[in-house]
């Protein structure tokens, strides 16, 4: 979760790591592959990426994806991406790229790796019936494997790593990752008074009261693959099959709608009619009603993760407390005023 029009700092990681194709790389390529040569290519705020050419044995020309990161913070970056898009591409493999392999530079062992196949992209974003209908059909598919909200490994959003904790309900599994986004983002951004009384009554009152209707009171939801950072920034279209592409993933089984909390704000390309359509395919969870709500809750998270990735810039923490305060107003009582409410008006 990156915003270009605030990124004022040099990668981290230096350029001469994608100037040559490492043995651990090259090694996981096809047999007999002779490589060409290696480029830069795409955009990364916290990795290098480059494009590999190869030659494969038939003479055929063929290409690789490279991302490369480094020390232990960057090995968890490549081994969460490789578990995410390989999560994904084993539910829908005509929506990611196929992963290769990730480890650590034979020639540097700081040095760590994520290696896919090449798809080259359009610069648009994709088309607002299309994609949509792809995201939701990857949320039917991508059922949690042991019923559980979580994932086998942690992953990260950019450099930042998630709660991936499995849990037994949502309310469990989002309170323990919004926590984890709260911690860094008060590291990255310091204490704020304010700050610390809107996300306590968050994390007490409106959780409960817009995440416990969705599993009690005859209601129920199942564990959906997300990619977890899905904005425009991680998504395109694929120039030679014209179908819609995602990558950067920081997947977990969670509940579908949390995948639609960055098509909310207004300065992403992928928003309200793409939420629209989106509906068409899968449909909004009961109660309908807290649907919005809900959505700004999701929302708050992932700016969350946009004030802890950027240290010294409290735009998205003034954005972040915004949102929160229309939440907090709103529910005061949390679960259980909405319990006593839902009575009276069932007349019991």
């Amino acid at each position: 979760m990156v915003d270009s029009s605030i990124w004022d700092q040099e990668i981290d990681v230096p350029e001469d790591v994608i100037s040559y194709v490492d043995s651990n790389v090259s090694a996981n390529m096809p047999p007999m592959s002779r490589v060409e040569g290696i480029s830069p290519h795409g955009a990364s705020y916290w990795t290098r990426t480059a494009e590999i050419q190869t030659t494969q044995e038939d003479g055929s020309p063929l290409s690789f994806f490279l991302k490369v990161s480094q020390n232990d913070t960057g090995k968890g970056m490549m081994s969460g991406e490789f578990a995410s898009m390989s999560a994904l591409h084993n539910t829908m493999p005509d929506l990611a790229p196929k992963p290769i392999a990730w480890g650590t530079y034979a020639s540097n062992p700081n040095i760590h790796f994520f290696l896919c196949s090449f798809h080259d992209m359009t610069d648009e974003v994709p088309d607002v019936e299309v994609f949509p209908a792809k995201i939701a059909e990857l949320h039917m598919k991508g059922v949690s494997p042991n019923g559980k909200f979580g994932f086998p490994v942690v992953t990260y959003q950019g450099r930042l790593p998630q709660d991936t904790t499995w849990c037994d309900t949502w309310e469990e599994c989002f309170s323990r990752s919004l926590k984890r986004m709260l911690e860094l983002e008060e590291e990255a951004q310091g204490y704020n008074e304010k700050m610390s009384f809107l996300s306590n009554a968050i994390m007490t009152k409106v959780i409960p009261r817009l995440l416990r209707p969705l599993e009690t009171e005859g209601h129920q939801i199942q564990p959906r693959l997300v990619h977890g950072d899905l904005w425009d920034g991680n998504t395109s279209t694929d120039v030679v099959t014209d179908n819609p592409l995602i990558f950067d993933a920081s997947a977990f089984y969670a509940h579908n709608e949390y995948e639609l909390g960055p098509w909310r704000p207004t300065r992403h390309k992928i928003g309200k009619s793409y939420v629209h359509v989106y509906h068409k395919h899968f449909p909004i969870s009961a109660p309908e009603e807290d649907f919005d709500d809900r959505n700004t809750l999701y929302c708050i998270r992932f700016n969350m993760c946009s004030s802890a990735l950027y240290p010294g810039n409290i735009r998205f923490r003034n954005i972040v407390m915004e949102e929160m305060q229309v939440l907090v107003d709103k529910f005061p009582d949390g679960y259980e005023g909405w319990l006593k409410q839902r009575k009276i008006s069932l007349g019991d």
